[in-house]
Protein backbone atom coordinates (compact mmCIF):
# COMPACT_ATOMS: atom_id res chain seq x y z
CA UNK A 1 0.00 0.00 0.00
CA UNK A 2 2.14 2.75 -1.35
CA UNK A 3 0.83 5.85 -3.05
CA UNK A 4 2.62 5.76 -6.40
CA UNK A 5 4.13 8.70 -8.21
CA UNK A 6 1.03 8.62 -10.42
CA UNK A 7 -1.18 9.20 -7.37
CA UNK A 8 1.04 11.92 -5.93
CA UNK A 9 1.38 13.68 -9.28
CA UNK A 10 -2.36 13.45 -9.91
CA UNK A 11 -2.95 15.31 -6.65
CA UNK A 12 -0.44 17.95 -7.70
CA UNK A 13 -2.12 18.30 -11.11
CA UNK A 14 -5.61 18.72 -9.65
CA UNK A 15 -4.35 21.19 -7.03
CA UNK A 16 -2.61 23.15 -9.81
CA UNK A 17 -5.81 23.24 -11.85
CA UNK A 18 -7.74 24.40 -8.78
CA UNK A 19 -5.26 27.23 -8.21
CA UNK A 20 -4.72 28.43 -11.76
CA UNK A 21 -7.97 27.47 -13.46
CA UNK A 22 -10.40 29.71 -11.63
CA UNK A 23 -10.95 31.85 -14.74
CA UNK A 24 -10.73 29.22 -17.43
CA UNK A 25 -8.73 26.31 -18.70
CA UNK A 26 -5.17 25.47 -17.67
CA UNK A 27 -2.75 24.10 -20.24
CA UNK A 28 -0.93 20.85 -19.66
CA UNK A 29 2.35 22.53 -20.55
CA UNK A 30 1.69 25.16 -17.86
CA UNK A 31 0.99 22.48 -15.26
CA UNK A 32 4.11 20.56 -16.27
CA UNK A 33 6.26 23.67 -16.02
CA UNK A 34 4.89 24.80 -12.64
CA UNK A 35 5.11 21.31 -11.17
CA UNK A 36 8.46 20.40 -12.70
CA UNK A 37 7.00 17.25 -14.24
CA UNK A 38 7.16 15.63 -17.65
CA UNK A 39 4.31 16.71 -19.90
CA UNK A 40 4.33 13.25 -21.50
CA UNK A 41 3.83 11.56 -18.11
CA UNK A 42 1.11 14.03 -17.16
CA UNK A 43 -0.83 13.14 -20.32
CA UNK A 44 -1.55 9.65 -18.96
CA UNK A 45 -2.56 11.06 -15.58
CA UNK A 46 -4.85 13.73 -17.00
CA UNK A 47 -6.46 11.13 -19.27
CA UNK A 48 -7.44 9.07 -16.20
CA UNK A 49 -8.85 12.14 -14.46
CA UNK A 50 -10.89 13.10 -17.53
CA UNK A 51 -12.22 9.56 -17.98
CA UNK A 52 -13.39 9.48 -14.36
CA UNK A 53 -15.14 12.83 -14.70
CA UNK A 54 -12.94 14.76 -12.28
CA UNK A 55 -11.42 17.03 -14.93
CA UNK A 56 -12.81 18.44 -18.18
CA UNK A 57 -10.59 18.82 -21.22
CA UNK A 58 -11.06 21.23 -24.11
CA UNK A 59 -9.04 21.08 -27.32
CA UNK A 60 -8.07 24.08 -29.34
CA UNK A 61 -6.45 27.48 -29.03
CA UNK A 62 -8.05 28.41 -25.69
CA UNK A 63 -8.24 24.81 -24.50
CA UNK A 64 -6.75 23.01 -21.60
CA UNK A 65 -8.18 21.49 -18.44
CA UNK A 66 -10.46 22.57 -15.64
CA UNK A 67 -12.10 20.84 -12.71
CA UNK A 68 -15.42 19.15 -13.42
CA UNK A 69 -16.80 20.43 -10.12
CA UNK A 70 -15.87 22.84 -7.37
CA UNK A 71 -12.55 22.08 -5.67
CA UNK A 72 -14.42 21.98 -2.33
CA UNK A 73 -16.32 18.94 -3.60
CA UNK A 74 -13.27 16.93 -4.66
CA UNK A 75 -11.28 15.07 -2.03
CA UNK A 76 -7.80 13.60 -2.02
CA UNK A 77 -9.53 10.20 -1.91
CA UNK A 78 -11.34 10.96 -5.17
CA UNK A 79 -7.99 11.40 -6.87
CA UNK A 80 -6.07 8.61 -5.16
CA UNK A 81 -8.81 6.05 -5.69
CA UNK A 82 -8.69 6.77 -9.45
CA UNK A 83 -4.94 6.52 -9.83
CA UNK A 84 -4.11 3.66 -7.48
CA UNK A 85 -5.28 0.36 -8.92
CA UNK A 86 -3.93 -1.79 -6.11
CA UNK A 87 -4.52 0.37 -3.07
CA UNK A 88 -5.50 -2.48 -0.78
CA UNK A 89 -4.14 -3.04 2.69
CA UNK A 90 -3.81 -6.78 2.07
CA UNK A 91 -4.01 -8.65 -1.22
CA UNK A 92 -7.11 -10.63 -0.26
CA UNK A 93 -9.15 -7.40 -0.12
CA UNK A 94 -8.64 -6.77 -3.82
CA UNK A 95 -12.03 -7.54 -5.42
CA UNK A 96 -10.21 -9.20 -8.31
CA UNK A 97 -8.15 -11.48 -6.08
CA UNK A 98 -9.07 -15.14 -5.81
CA UNK A 99 -11.18 -15.96 -2.77
CA UNK A 100 -8.99 -16.81 0.19
CA UNK A 101 -9.66 -20.25 1.63
CA UNK A 102 -9.35 -18.76 5.13
CA UNK A 103 -11.85 -15.93 4.69
CA UNK A 104 -14.45 -17.58 6.95
CA UNK A 105 -11.96 -18.11 9.80
CA UNK A 106 -9.52 -15.22 9.35
CA UNK A 107 -9.33 -13.34 12.63
CA UNK A 108 -7.40 -10.42 11.11
CA UNK A 109 -9.73 -9.68 8.18
CA UNK A 110 -12.04 -7.43 10.24
CA UNK A 111 -9.00 -5.45 11.37
CA UNK A 112 -7.83 -4.95 7.77
CA UNK A 113 -11.32 -3.90 6.74
CA UNK A 114 -11.46 -1.36 9.58
CA UNK A 115 -8.07 -0.01 8.59
CA UNK A 116 -9.19 0.40 4.97
CA UNK A 117 -12.27 2.31 6.11
CA UNK A 118 -10.15 4.60 8.30
CA UNK A 119 -7.66 5.19 5.49
CA UNK A 120 -10.46 6.21 3.13
CA UNK A 121 -11.93 8.53 5.79
CA UNK A 122 -8.51 10.09 6.28
CA UNK A 123 -8.08 10.99 2.60
CA UNK A 124 -11.69 12.16 2.35
CA UNK A 125 -10.97 14.79 5.04
CA UNK A 126 -8.79 16.74 2.63
CA UNK A 127 -10.46 18.68 -0.16
CA UNK A 128 -8.58 19.95 -3.17
CA UNK A 129 -9.63 23.48 -2.21
CA UNK A 130 -8.01 23.12 1.23
CA UNK A 131 -4.82 21.67 -0.23
CA UNK A 132 -4.63 24.44 -2.83
CA UNK A 133 -5.03 27.09 -0.11
CA UNK A 134 -2.29 25.50 2.01
CA UNK A 135 0.08 25.55 -0.93
CA UNK A 136 -0.65 29.23 -1.53
CA UNK A 137 0.14 30.03 2.10
CA UNK A 138 3.66 28.59 1.89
Amino acid sequence: MVVSTKGRYALRVVIDIAKYGKNGYVTLSGIAERQGLSEKYLESIIKMLVQKGLVIGLRGKNGGYKLAKDAKEITAWDIISVTENDFYVVACMDPNAPMCDRVDKCVTLPMWKDFSVEMEKFFKKYTIAELAEKELAQ
